[in-house]
């Protein structure tokens, strides 16, 4: 949506290599060991690269060094699989970074994959992951479709409910194709992720109808000068009218694949304070051929993308394309930062020495 876009004009452009050593350096003074400093670097940068803003540098890298500062993530964790089968495992992330314990989790998916056809691993006890696309995509390169969920922390009403009682639990999901960019879904099961209204904030624009509830948890159907906190985000399809119960069960599956199977937890459970997820690479040679189910994803890709365009549209968008078209241009001209954000990254850099 273009409200949470920040307009070029105002863009401070940062070289994603610049802006990953810099991120790596403030993470490392924070604790991280240098290796996972730069995992997780990477992992942001790679958000910002691919357009996903909300969760990128601008908005969670402040988030990550106050936690890991305040004790609330570890920054040196002592993981371990706490149960573990030929497909299957389950890890204890002991409070560790999301962006650096996902990765090593879906690195133990893809070694069961090849054995097993699929590899599946929960994780409990775990911190934020940021965009889940990242991990969902480590699949690929293995000839793999790779799936992330995450819970959150409650943000998202039930349908008829007035307060919070899911996250914005994303899905994200990740196939390979041949010649064409990997078809990558990574979505909240909320209307909206929580950080592009915080987007909205930064940038002083109206919160559009249809993305959060009232005090009394009625769906808001007009436009809102001003966010109101504490936020209570709509389900995907933001009424009942219009099939909010699809959202609400959605969020609900990977609340219970994240934090029930992986943690007999769940986010709005009093005292819960975890982020928890799933991995899931799934070996294509298992099933099919692995060159010919490429080769068919190009076609199957090409077909969505040749869709004659709805009247007032141009073209018709593959899932991934957009982050995929935004990659290749970031990488070429740099990352758009807001003034504000690459004031502060300034600020904090120097305080570190960094």
């Amino acid at each position: 949506m273009p409200v949470f876009k920040l307009p070029e004009q105002d863009a401070v452009r940062v070289a994603p290599g610049t802006l990953q050593r810099r991120v790596a350096g403030l993470l490392q003074h924070a604790g991280l060991p240098a290796d996972d400093a730069a995992l997780a670097a990477d992992a942001l940068v790679s958000a910002d690269l691919r357009g996903v803003d909300t969760h990128g540098v601008s908005n969670m890298l402040r988030h990550y060094l106050d936690w890991l500062r305040a004790g609330t993530m570890n920054p040196r964790p002592n993981w371990k699989l706490s149960a573990e089968t030929p497909a299957t495992a389950n890890m204890d992330a002991d409070h560790g970074l999301g962006l650096v314990l996902a990765p090593k989790a879906m690195e133990i998916a893809i070694e069961k994959a090849r054995a097993s056809g699929i590899g599946m691993v929960t994780v409990h006890h775990g911190r934020h992951l940021g965009m889940a696309q990242y991990h969902a995509l480590l699949a690929v390169p293995h000839g793999m479709i790779g799936v992330c969920l995450t819970a959150t922390g409650p943000m998202v009403v039930p349908t008829f409910g007035r307060e919070p009682r899911l996250g914005s639990n994303p899905i994200a999901v990740a196939v390979p194709c041949a010649e064409e960019p990997p078809f990558v879904y990574d979505a909240a099961t909320s209307v909206v992720a929580l950080n592009k209204l915080l987007i909205a904030q930064r940038l002083g624009v109206p919160i559009p109808p249809g993305l959060v509830a009232g005090d009394d948890g009625t769906p808001v159907m007009s436009v809102l000068p001003e966010l109101a906190w504490p936020a209570r985000l709509l389900p995907l399809g933001s009424t009942p009218e219009t099939a909010s119960h699809k959202g609400y069960g959605l969020g609900s599956t990977v609340e219970i694949l994240s934090n029930v199977l992986g943690g007999l937890t769940f986010s709005a459970r009093p005292g819960a304070k975890e982020h928890n997820h799933c991995v899931i690479a799934i070996n294509i040679a298992a099933f099919v051929d692995l060159a010919a189910f490429k080769a068919t994803m190009d076609e199957y890709v090409r077909m969505l993308r040749a869709t004659p365009p709805a009247a007032g549209h141009e073209r018709v968008l593959v899932p991934g394309q957009l982050e995929w078209e935004a990659e290749q241009e970031r990488r070429a001209n740099g990352i758009p930062l807001h003034p504000e954000v690459a004031a502060w990254l300034d600020e904090a850099c120097a305080a570190a020495g960094v």
